[in-house]
């Protein structure tokens, strides 16, 4: 499960006459996603087939601010289930999270003012639960997972639950990650995460503190 959150949306959104622009943005910012989702996964195409490197998200959902995905990562005889497929998620998101600020941003800066200036991403795994028909889920991965994207000032976290980074990523991408003890808003037991080694090279010195070694 994955959960995107526009950073600063709230504030986006209450700049005057916000009726006139936020539903464009939103337009552009989930045709752009929805694009740039497919074409992570796409491996090599060939006529009218593709090949791809992973499932695609069976479920995904615009929760006011943000967007969640929700991928079966454990489907029965599939032979892209396993720890490389959650590798490829992984990456996927990482991409996604990335190409905001490298490609979207930019192309929404020439037509809104202020836009939302980080796109974040919280990854949790676990069961989820089905309501209303198939129309919505629940379950403690979806609230982990976004409560993971919003531990400021980082903008990627893994929840560890179920995730064997080393197995998961190639050699050349697992260093990208360090793992950190970390506490969680709501929840009372620390809970071990990946993030981006960059971004907490950045932090200060006391929001290092926030991140602490296993």
């Amino acid at each position: 499960e994955a959960m995107y959150d526009l950073e600063g949306f709230t504030a986006f959104c209450g700049q005057d006459d916000s009726h006139l622009f936020v539903h464009n943005f939103l337009k552009m910012f989930l045709d752009w996603l929805f694009q740039q989702t497919a074409q992570s996964f796409m491996r090599e195409e060939d006529g009218d087939q593709v090949l791809i490197w992973g499932r695609l998200p069976f479920f995904a959902k615009f929760l006011g601010d943000g967007v969640l995905f929700l991928w079966d990562t454990n489907p029965p005889g599939d032979r892209l289930r396993g720890p490389h497929m959650m590798g490829a998620i992984i990456l996927s998101l990482l991409n996604t999270c990335l190409g905001y600020k490298r490609g979207f941003l930019p192309l929404a800066r020439k037509k809104f003012a202020n836009p939302p200036q980080r796109l974040r991403c919280g990854i949790a795994r676990g069961r989820v639960t089905s309501i209303g028909d198939g129309q919505d889920f629940v379950g403690p991965c979806i609230n982990l997972a976004a409560r993971l994207q919003k531990l400021s000032p980082l903008s990627f976290a893994i929840s560890a639950k179920g995730i064997d980074m080393e197995k998961a990523l190639h050699p050349d991408d697992v260093h990208h990650f360090v793992p950190k003890r970390v506490k969680v808003r709501g929840l009372k037991v620390d809970q071990l995460v990946y993030v981006l080694a960059d971004e907490v090279r950045k932090l200060s010195a006391a929001e290092r503190d926030e991140f602490q070694e296993p």
